[in-house]
């Protein structure tokens, strides 16, 4: 457990990179969007207006542990710890940082509602229905995607060390692929409003939290697996 905790402790020797940067870029964001609001009738609209500004955040953590994955490992391996050890201490440090932004979303989702939208009507860090009105609740709502975020931002790390630029590449068109395939296929069928209907008719729990487990669950076997094919 010690080694564990040491492989955890790599990924916060540069903290400004762990926790600055993520809360610097949404920080930006925020300030764009709550200035947008404030300087047009946005908020006042009958669907309140919708911003997805706090995916900013989201997408930045993941790209926080891919390279701290590309850039930790190497080091991990030269001090003797092994691939199980260094995945170990990533996805502890991935649980306990999506549990720690998830409370801090739920108190800014807390004076978000309080201030009426930061007194302009903008529902920025609980987009789309998911402000649960439930500050426990709102704790896994909002930091389970962080979790998938996470554990993808790991498998993407991964398949960088384990296949260079070109895994990348590869692992973008094959998303591409799936997700476009997908697509095709539920306009032949036209299934969209099929798909609309069931998403509408499941709880922000089902959706917002069990989805996300199982993804980074995914994400998890699959980011182990190439792990342990990767070398130096």
């Amino acid at each position: 457990m010690k080694r564990v905790l040491a492989a955890a402790r790599l990924h916060l020797v540069n903290p400004l990179q762990v926790l600055g940067i993520p809360w610097g870029i949404v920080a930006l964001s925020f300030g764009v969007n709550l200035v947008i609001w404030a300087l047009t009738d946005v908020g006042s609209q009958p669907t309140g207006g919708f911003t997805a500004g706090v995916v900013s955040l989201y997408i930045t953590v993941t790209v926080i542990f891919a390279l701290a994955v590309t850039q930790l490992l190497p080091f991990a391996m030269g001090i003797s710890l092994s691939r199980r050890t260094f995945y170990l201490g990533t996805a502890l440090v991935a649980v306990a940082q999506s549990l720690w932004y998830g409370v801090l979303l739920s108190v800014l989702t807390a004076i978000e509602d309080a201030t009426g939208g930061w007194g302009v009507g903008l529902d920025y860090f609980a987009p789309a229905g998911l402000d649960v009105d439930n500050a426990a609740l709102q704790i896994p709502v909002s930091g389970a995607p962080m979790l998938a975020f996470a554990f993808a931002g790991v498998g993407m790390g991964v398949i960088a060390k384990r296949w260079g630029p070109a895994g990348i590449w590869y692992g973008i068109t094959g998303a591409i692929v799936v997700f476009g395939g997908l697509a095709i296929l539920f306009t032949w069928r036209r299934a969209w409003d099929d798909l609309g209907r069931w998403l509408t008719e499941q709880s922000v729990p089902a959706v917002a939290v069990v989805l996300p487990v199982v993804v980074a669950g995914v994400f998890a076997v699959v980011a182990w697996v190439g792990l342990r094919r990767v070398v130096r």
